[in-house]
């Protein structure tokens, strides 16, 4: 299950988007997050599309790898594919007793389907290609601005990579725990869907002791390292923006003004 979760883990390659600034990651990533918006016809969709999976091969990282990390989602997709589909009114194409396909439902199903998609793969990416203190680093420059409004910016952005980092662990503890039960026996995945999800429901508690406990141990850890409340705090790698960070925010400014003007002109 842990192999399957993108979010939170770091593959090693030697690619420019590994090399590039983590506050250039960051802050690109927020701004195409932001031109989803603006996706409404086929050729945005195109352009964005091609765009990402560009970057997905310029970063080196397996396909593999990607296709892997949308199972753990299937079923939010098929989820929302199958929500528009039925509960979109328009051109009726198939029905069946109270059910209805609709023309207008398969294109919206579609749609969000593929943003959804292109979402992940975008968010996941940061992640891939930033190590978790790079990362943390990264986000701390970026909101030191908001320390003269006493805001705790180097807790914030600990906090927050901590997180980030704590989704595959939490992983791999439930996969322990499922290993352990198949030790003794009881296997899960044997059961029917409706039953293996009640049985979910047992292992919650080990979880979230084993949780609980992981924590702890963090916190000691941060306070055996003098970390405080981390003002002051130095770094022994210094970020400083590049050429080639330059570049990417050009492009993915270009990126945004293409997308409007499409959505202006309705193309």
């Amino acid at each position: 299950m842990t192999r399957n979760v993108l979010i939170g883990q770091y593959f090693e390659t030697n690619s420019i988007f590994h090399r590039l600034d983590p506050r250039t990651k960051i802050i690109s990533i927020i701004f195409i997050m932001l031109s989803f918006l603006m996706l409404e016809t086929f050729i945005s969709y195109a352009i964005l599309t091609i765009f990402i999976f560009g970057i997905l091969l310029l970063s080196k990282i397996p396909i593999p790898v990607f296709v892997r990390g949308l199972k753990p989602l299937l079923f939010i997709l098929m989820f929302t594919f199958v929500y528009h589909v039925v509960f979109t009114k328009g051109t009726v194409i198939w029905s069946w007793s109270f059910i209805e396909v609709t023309l207008e439902g398969l294109y919206n199903g579609i749609r969000f389907v593929w943003r959804i998609v292109l979402l992940i793969l975008l968010a996941s990416m940061l992640t891939l290609t930033t190590k978790p203190l790079t990362l943390a680093h990264g986000l701390e420059k970026l909101l030191t601005p908001l320390s003269k409004l006493n805001v705790p910016v180097e807790q914030f952005s600990l906090m927050i990579v901590i997180a980030i980092r704590f989704i595959p662990t939490i992983l791999q503890e439930l996969d322990r725990i499922l290993l352990a039960q198949r030790a003794r026996g009881y296997d899960i995945r044997s059961l029917s869907l409706t039953k293996r999800i009640f049985a979910y429901l047992p292992i919650l508690i080990p979880l979230l002791f084993t949780i609980v406990q992981r924590a702890e141990q963090l916190t000691y850890a941060i306070d055996a390292r003098a970390y405080g409340n981390g003002k002051g705090r130095t770094s022994y790698k210094q970020l400083k923006f590049k050429q080639m960070d330059y570049q990417m925010g050009g492009l993915v400014i270009i990126i945004m003004v293409a997308l409007l003007l499409l959505n202006i002109g309705g193309v």
